[in-house]
């Protein structure tokens, strides 16, 4: 079974990786600040799943 990533996640995060590419990159808490650091509306759960998946996202295209 793998990870189910909602579409609302998905959508947000191409955005974000579309308007911002360098400012993300492999480290999750980083990743965190960047969003904190953006002024979005998010609550702590959306925080985490938008960064951790921003995350595994960009470990992908490392490889």
């Amino acid at each position: 079974m793998g990870k189910a990533v909602p579409k609302s996640i998905k959508s947000r995060v191409e955005i974000l990786l579309e308007e911002f590419p360098e400012k993300f990159g492999t480290d999750f808490t980083k990743n965190k600040q960047v969003l904190k650091d953006l002024d979005f509306e998010l609550s702590q759960f959306d925080s985490n799943r938008i960064a951790g998946f921003i995350t595994r996202t960009k470990n992908g295209e490392k490889e």
